[in-house]
């Protein structure tokens, strides 16, 4: 799916927490929004995910304009927040269950696949578990899978490598994101881990106090190592930004 954000603005009261954000993302990439606290990652991800209504400009899916009420499109669309809510009783499976009706995804083809993310996000023996009950990491691993299991064409993530995971947890994140991408997907995660974004990320959208100051694949950002030498690509260009506020 092709999404393409024009002019588009957040304000919550006073704050204005998106600035004329535009970019387009291709289908079958992965994309990593990256910026220093508060600067409005999580707000595009929840404009994206229609989770919150943008103030003024435009989001569309494949040339379709996206509004909130537009279910259709909704449900192409799965978003996963830093905490993951979930009825605190329902088991992991029920879980999974309940989130695969939701996106109308709980064809009896789909038992195999959850099967498969459950083994390896090492959730099988938790199945029968309450959601209550779990560490941070496992519940959202469990959330996680859920999500992956229904197949949407667009998966948002919000700080999924700060969500207690484990490393074979983080290492099968990855791992199902590329494949993600191959299958013409496409992945777009926020994080402030800099050397999973060089890895990982086929775009880096950079943003600074609501506006995107950069997006481009990382061999593309402009001047990025300049005077750095001595880190690594991105940590060189938030110095940049960060002596430049100053």
């Amino acid at each position: 799916m092709r999404i393409r954000l024009t002019g588009l603005n957040k304000r919550y009261g006073k704050v204005h927490a998106l600035k004329n954000a535009s970019l387009t993302v291709e289908p079958g990439q992965i994309v990593s929004v990256l910026g220093p606290n508060g600067a409005g990652k999580t707000t595009l991800l929840r404009c994206l995910a229609g989770i919150v209504g943008a103030t003024s400009g435009d989001i569309f899916f494949d040339e379709e304009r996206f509004t909130r009420g537009n279910m259709s499109l909704r449900r192409r669309i799965t978003f996963l927040p830093d905490f993951p809510i979930a009825f605190p009783h329902n088991t992991v499976l029920r879980h999974v269950g309940m989130v695969l009706r939701l996106y109308e995804a709980d064809q009896p083809s789909v038992e195999t696949r959850v099967m498969e993310l459950l083994r390896g996000f090492d959730l099988m023996p938790l199945i029968d578990t309450p959601m209550a009950q779990l560490s941070r990491g496992q519940a959202y691993k469990a959330a996680l899978a859920a999500l992956i299991a229904t197949d949407s064409e667009v998966l948002l993530l919000d700080e999924p490598f700060a969500s207690g995971m484990d490393p074979n947890g983080i290492t099968f994140l990855k791992r199902e994101a590329r494949e993600a991408a191959r299958r013409g997907h496409t992945v777009i995660y926020s994080t402030q881990i800099l050397d999973i974004a060089e890895k990982l990320s086929d775009r880096v959208c950079v943003i600074d106090r609501g506006e995107i100051r950069h997006y481009a694949p990382l061999a593309e950002l402009p001047g990025v190592v300049a005077g750095h030498a001595n880190g690594g690509v991105l940590e060189g260009l938030f110095q940049q930004l960060r002596e430049s506020a100053q």
